[in-house]
């Protein structure tokens, strides 16, 4: 079941990373909108998981990602230049609040930071739901995140012995910097 898992969630976020990376070069691009409903179509496995293995920030960050994704999918849709303001607020109250409850959780369960996995999940939480928001608003230092996210959560995995989901971030890694590198040429 672990390796059922860890190649649906993984082919999924590659997936999506190659969508949006293809998205970078136009404006509501359907590239666009297929990357973010495939993103949600990968969560479920990365959740299960992540939770299985205590990254109990990580989980709580994949979790919360769903709506800053679905706010990608409705900005592009509507073809919008800004997200609708009470939907911003919305989805940063409930992104903010699982992470909150994340740390918290973690905290309590490891009796504080003690662990390398913990840090590391920090890093995955700051490059996801900076990155994720970020690029839902099509601004491209969202990339920059998803760089940190890609590389923390593919540690993060290969320490697990999680080697589907590991190299699966090593190649997401191609395609953010690849986005990274088409957002700039539009400038």
């Amino acid at each position: 079941m672990d390796i059922f898992l860890q190649v649906w969630g993984g082919a999924f976020y590659l997936l999506a990373k190659i969508f949006l990376s293809l998205a970078e070069g136009e404006e509501n691009s359907k590239w666009r909108v297929r990357g973010w409903i495939i993103y949600l179509f990968g969560v479920p496995p990365w959740v299960i998981v992540l939770a299985h293995n205590r990254n109990w920030i990580a989980t709580a960050i994949e979790a919360g990602g769903v709506p800053a994704m679905i706010l990608g999918i409705i900005i592009t849709t509507r073809q919008l230049v800004h997200a609708p303001p009470m939907l911003d607020r919305i989805t940063r109250v409930f992104v903010w609040g699982l992470m909150f409850i994340g740390v918290i959780y973690s905290v309590y369960d490891f009796g504080g930071i003690t662990a390398l996995s913990q840090i590391l999940e920090c890093g995955v939480t700051a490059g996801f739901l900076i990155g994720t928001y970020l690029l839902a608003k099509k601004d491209r230092r969202g990339w920059l995140c998803f760089m940190l996210m890609n590389t923390s959560m593919g540690t993060l995995m290969a320490m697990q012995e999680k080697w589907i989901f590991s190299i699966l971030q090593a190649v997401s890694l191609h395609f953010v910097i690849s986005g990274w590198r088409k957002s700039r040429r539009k400038l």
